[in-house]
């Protein structure tokens, strides 16, 4: 059973797909985690360290998944249920493919 931290992020991460697929996104991959990192936080979460993480396991992926002649553009999906309702936002590039 998932607890209430797993509950949000699932229903969160199910938001944000919804979200970006009636944006024209074609969703290739949720939730791809790696020894490297997980991709996809929180826009407020996504410090330099992060996005570092994020970087590495994106390149992980377009490795393992031959890929690796495709650039990365790292879009974040913020979503905020503080205020008692649900506010989605959608920030385009984000952050650039961060190294070291």
């Amino acid at each position: 059973m998932l607890n209430r931290q797993q509950q949000f992020g699932k229903k969160s991460e199910r938001l944000a797909v919804e979200c970006l697929s009636r944006m024209g996104y074609r969703i290739i991959e949720t939730n791809y985690r790696s020894k490297l990192g997980e991709i996809g936080n929180p826009k407020g979460a996504v410090t330099p360290a992060k996005q570092r993480k994020i970087s590495m396991a994106a390149l992980d992926y377009l490795k393992r998944s031959g890929q690796t002649g495709a650039s990365a553009r790292f879009d974040v999906v913020a979503i905020d249920t503080a205020s008692g309702k649900t506010d989605i936002e959608v920030v385009k590039n984000a952050f650039a493919l961060a190294y070291g």
